[in-house]
């Protein structure tokens, strides 16, 4: 079992920056998935941004490429992930979600996802 809690969520003018933090904790075993993924008001839950944990891979949705950017941390645990969103735009209003897998397939596809953290809300204002 893998819990995870987000953190860094917020209010900002658009154009300020956010960076998301998500820790994750429990069996962690091996090279994993991790994601962070949002749901806007109203609308389905999209994939923004994954990771690999040994470091080789990272995706981005075509709506946050150079603007936002996916991490974890450098220490031996590797159990923190980040996302740094520069360039906010009121279309990045969302709960953002942590996500992390053993393995996937589509990457963006939510069914495939294991496990979610409680999310954390980011608010951009015009």
């Amino acid at each position: 079992q893998v819990q995870l809690v987000e953190s860094g969520g917020g209010s900002v003018q658009a154009g300020g920056s956010l960076t998301l933090s998500c820790v994750a904790s429990g069996y962690i075993r091996g090279k994993y998935y991790m994601a962070w993924f949002r749901q806007p008001p109203g609308q389905e839950r999209e994939g923004v941004a994954a990771l690999t944990t040994d470091g080789a891979n990272t995706y981005y949705a075509d709506s946050v490429k150079g603007r936002f950017t996916i991490s974890q941390s450098q220490d031996n645990t590797k159990n923190t992930m980040y996302l740094q969103m520069n360039n906010l735009k009121p279309e990045d209003t969302a709960m953002y979600y942590c996500a992390a897998a053993s393995h996937v397939v589509h990457i963006f596809s939510r069914e495939e996802w294991n496990y979610w953290g409680q999310g954390t809300q980011v608010t951009v204002s015009s």
